[in-house]
Parts: C-alpha cells; structure tokens; sequence
C-alpha cells in the first residue's frame, strides 16, 4: 500500500491531531526557574514517568464529552497544566469527594481538579492551592408555576424564599461530602432554629438542580458558578438566593506536596492573566451556547451518543473484536464523523481511506457511511492478521494497528526492524518501536541499512496512535460499553 504518513489528513482532522492531549518526551531538564527547584518525591515521580494523573468529576462544566471531543472546564485547565510540564496527562472520573481525598492520599493520584470550596475542615486533609475563582453558596428553588404570566417581578419575588431567616423548619437536598452542609449546619445556629438536610450519595449537584427543577424537591444548594450555568437550563428555577458570604475555589493536592503545589500556583499566576483563561472561563460559564450543547443527544451527560453512526460503529468493531469506543476515537481522529471528509491527498470518507485502499475493500466516495466503516474494519482487520503472528499480546497490538493504519505496515515493519538493531523490544509500541517510527523522519535512521521504505514524516503516526488511545480512555470514563 502507498503509505498514508506521505499525505496529510483533512485540514481539520490536522487541527485536532495539533490540539489534543499527545504523549510527549521525558523532560531532562526545563527552563522554568520553579521547576528547576529541588523536587519533591511527587512531582519527582511527576517527570519521571511522564504524566500527571488528575481526578476530576463528570458534569455539565467540569468534564464531558461533545460530538466525540472531551471538553469541560477542568478538563481544559488541566490540559494547560500538563502542558506546561510537557508530561502527558491522565483523568480519573470520581464523584464522590471522599474518595477524591483518598486518591490523592494513596498516591492513586496527584490532584484533584475541582471546583473544592476552601474549608478549614478541608485544609487539615490537604493543601490547597492559589484560588481558581471565587463562589458564594446559593439556594436554587423553582419559581412558581405558570411564572412567566405575572404581571411584574415583584409578584414573582413574593412567592420565592429570599431571606435565610426563612430557611426555619425547611428541607434541603445536598450531595454527599460536600461543604453545603456545614454552611447549612451554622447557617441553623445563626438563625436560631432547625433546618432539615438530607444528604444524597447517589446524586450529583446537578441531578438535585434537575430534581428541583421538576418539582421532586423544594430547595438545594450549590456554587453560584455552577448555579447561573444550570439557569441556562432550567428557566423555571431561580438561583438568586445566597446563603454564604464569598468563598474560595481551590485544587487539592496531598498534605506535603510542596514542590507540586508551588509549581501550580506558580502557573496559575500566570495563566489567569492571561486571555486564554478568560475566554476559558467565560465558554464554559457565560457563553449561551452551553444550552445548545446541553440539549444536543451527542452530549455525554443526557444524549450518552458519541456521534451519529455510534449503532454502525458497534455493529462492525466485532467483526475486528474491538471496544466500539476505540474505533469511533479511530473514526473521530479521522474525520470528525464528518462522512464527505476530503483530504487534499484523496483520502475520503468517515475512515480516510486513500482511493487504492477504498477501491480494494468495495467503496468510493459516493458510498454510504456504513459502507465506509465496513470497509474501514476490514482494512483492519487485514492489518491486524498481518501482525498477529509477530506481536501476540492484543492490546500491544492494537497499537502497530493504528500506526500502519495511519503511516502504512512498512514503515511499521521498519520501526521494528530499527528497534531491533538497537536492541529494543521490537514487539513493544511505548519507548520501542514508537521512538524510531517517530525518528524515521531523520536521515540517521532513514537511510539505515535495515530501513527499506526510506522517509517517512514519523511524527504523525506517533501522535496518531497516542491521540486515539488517549481520546478511548476519556470515552471510557464517561460512555457506556
């Protein structure tokens, strides 16, 4: 086959391939003055294995994915985090806060990426950084019926709870572990009468907003970041009630961690400067699209779909015995899911395939989505037996896969050929057979004896392959099987 690491992918597909998370290089040495302090055994280990593994939780602003693209505040922040310590970065979705706090405890995890609310209970567990932003605690509460009929406002304003006072002999429904109750506890010593919490340990803040939303409950609480995003949703609620004077929004880090907790703030003092923060902050928290995306199918948290083709996409990832999530990351790194994809090379369609490749397995550009993923399969699962004798373990496998996917099986061949001569594991991608494919582009290694298919521009194969993993591995954490 005429290898596909000689032609570009489609203007956008590039774009993304240049934006995503990608595995990158150990870091011997920065020219950051913090980091090149003395270092602590976590950011130590941090720089020795390459990535900074971040817990985060799943909703509408903090992490979730659109269209088949992680997104989300946190998300994005921690992005620019691992950027910044060229190490790759890792998400573990929990959404229970105490188990937060014991993964960062158990060293299962170095930070946990939260909108925390800064509490002196908290602080005695771990150590906080710089704030983020900060926050007032607010009541959310659903306006009466038929609202929009009122004469004026202050009709309105009649019928909804304003003064705390009035919270006496109330109900009200908060998360498990969360800092609201604490509030709430001293919010009923200060006005001198019982205020009723109950606790859900199986909803998150945003499920309660929802349930008052509904009328299923009269009163939660949460931050007013939060809050003002889930009006956009729900109209009927109201969020305009406080019940806490301001209060600090932090990440967490284990009690000792002085090197990484230095170096965050350190960042963070020069990144909320900046105007990509705020144009982070403001997509994510005042921007009136975040209702479309909320209502879209393809939104992870009420549509579960990753892109229109997902039932194709099951269907035919078992003839190849792959998780499904794995080929529509294949299939979004591609093409977006966009099935009349070009690439000036003429690769087309939903898998990319150049026009001897399609021709082979029975489709051109005017065939039909399920065609193209049917024949996207079949390309690879002949790849996929081509290799199956060389490399057995399946996963490890799965990874020249995509790399001859992307750059064609002989420059593959070659990687490993190279491997080989210096004496790595040929049959292993990470630190193997990846760093010559990534290489090849150099005449050192190109023009090696043992190398037959000469040049190829290594670097989008490498990223190619680490770009789908990674995306799976996010498709994983919030999209069922």
């Amino acid at each position: 086959m005429v290898p596909k690491c000689i032609r570009y992918i489609s203007f956008f597909v590039v774009l993304i391939g240049l934006t995503a998370c990608h595995r990158p290089e150990k870091i011997t040495e920065s020219p950051n003055p913090v980091l090149s302090k003395p270092m602590n055994p976590v950011l130590k280990r941090i720089f020795r294995e390459g990535r900074i593994v971040a817990t985060t939780d799943y909703n509408s602003t903090n992490y979730f994915i659109y269209r088949g693209e992680p997104m989300g505040y946190q998300y994005e922040l921690l992005k620019s985090f691992a950027s910044y310590l060229n190490v790759k970065l890792e998400v573990q979705i929990i959404n229970d806060l105490n188990q937060s706090f014991n993964c960062i405890n158990t060293l299962d995890c170095d930070l946990i990426a939260l909108g925390l609310t800064v509490t002196k209970e908290r602080s005695e567990l771990v150590d906080f950084t710089e704030p983020l932003t900060q926050t007032r605690q607010m009541l959310i509460q659903k306006k009466p019926d038929e609202w929009r009929s009122y004469p004026t406002w202050d009709a309105i304003e009649e019928k909804l709870l304003r003064n705390p006072l009035d919270l006496a002999n109330k109900t009200i429904h908060i998360q498990k572990n969360s800092s609201y109750r604490q509030r709430l506890e001293n919010l009923s010593e200060e006005i001198g009468a019982e205020i009723n919490v109950i606790e859900h340990d199986d909803a998150t803040v945003e499920e309660l907003i929802a349930m008052v939303a509904s009328g299923e409950i009269e009163f939660t609480v949460c931050d007013e970041h939060i809050a003002l995003v889930n009006q956009k949703y729900y109209p009927d609620i109201d969020v305009r009630t406080a019940i806490s004077f301001p209060q600090n929004i932090a990440w967490a880090v284990r009690k000792g961690s002085t090197g990484l907790l230095d170096t965050i703030n350190a960042w963070l003092a020069d990144y909320k400067k900046t105007k990509t923060y705020a144009f982070l902050y403001n997509k994510y928290f005042k921007n009136t699209r975040t209702v479309n995306i909320a209502k879209s199918e393809y939104f992870s948290l009420t549509g579960g779909k990753i892109s229109p083709y997902d039932n194709l996409i099951r269907k035919y990832s078992a003839l190849i015995d792959w998780d499904w999530r794995l080929l529509a990351s294949l299939i979004y790194q591609e093409s977006r899911f966009y099935p009349d994809a070009r690439s000036w090379a003429g690769a087309f369609g939903l898998m990319q395939l150049m026009p001897h490749t399609a021709e082979k397995f029975g489709v051109d550009t005017l065939s039909p989505p399920e065609e193209q993923i049917k024949a996207g399969v079949k390309f690879i699962k002949m790849l996929d037996q081509q290799l199956m004798t060389k490399i057995e373990n399946k996963e490890e496998r799965t990874k020249f896969v995509l790399a001859s996917y992307n750059a064609g099986i002989a420059h593959v061949y070659d990687a490993r050929r190279l491997a080989e001569k210096y004496e790595r594991d040929p049959n292993k991608w990470d630190e193997n057979v990846d760093y010559f494919l990534l290489n090849k582009s150099k005449p050192e290694f190109y023009n090696d004896s043992v190398v037959k298919y000469g040049y190829c521009r290594g670097a989008e194969p490498y990223h190619f392959v680490y770009d789908i993993l990674d995306r799976f591995q996010h498709y994983k954490n919030v999209i069922v099987n």
